[in-house]
């Protein structure tokens, strides 16, 4: 992997970041058996991520000249995310999710930031362990919902136990 290259996001990337959206977001549909997970054209939300993030917050990993992943961080006074973190499937599992993390990491120490966090979706058990594996230890926040427009037969597994109660997710 010594071709690696961790540099900035540029405005030539913008067609392969959303496709990298995209194929996060058709794993997210997967994951959740919903297809309607991120509308029609779910690429075109990285376009929102773009300008919420800008540009100078967002990197891209290339491989061999063709960009395999992007990673981007969200910074809030003391507190950073990184958001979003995707590996296109064919290169995961080389190390560049991690070369993705510790490049925004060391962004966010340059920035003097208190707080790294990351906020996987609850059934990406693969992204949680990854996390895990990375340092992610500690938990900062737990977002609880009600589904309001269940679709028909309960989507949601029986999942985890948090201070004595079994969530779903």
């Amino acid at each position: 992997m010594s071709d690696l290259t961790i540099r900035p996001y540029q405005p030539s990337d913008l067609a392969r970041c959303r496709e990298l959206w995209r194929e996060l977001t058709q794993h997210h549909r997967d994951i959740y058996d919903d297809p309607s997970i991120g509308g029609a054209t779910p690429g075109r939300y990285f376009d929102r991520h773009l300008t919420r993030v800008g540009p100078e917050r967002l990197w891209v990993a290339e491989l061999d000249g063709q960009v395999v992943g992007l990673t981007g961080l969200i910074v809030d006074g003391q507190e950073a995310e990184l958001e979003p973190l995707i590996v296109a499937a064919p290169h995961r599992g080389a190390g560049i999710g991690r070369a993705l993390t510790d490049h925004a990491l060391q962004e966010a120490r340059q920035l003097d930031v208190r707080y790294f966090s990351v906020r996987p979706v609850a059934r990406n058990c693969g992204a949680i362990s990854f996390f895990f594996k990375q340092g992610f230890h500690t938990l900062g926040h737990v977002e609880l919902f009600i589904d309001l427009k269940p679709r028909g037969a309960d989507p949601w597994q029986p999942g985890p136990r948090l201070f004595g109660h079994t969530f779903k997710y």
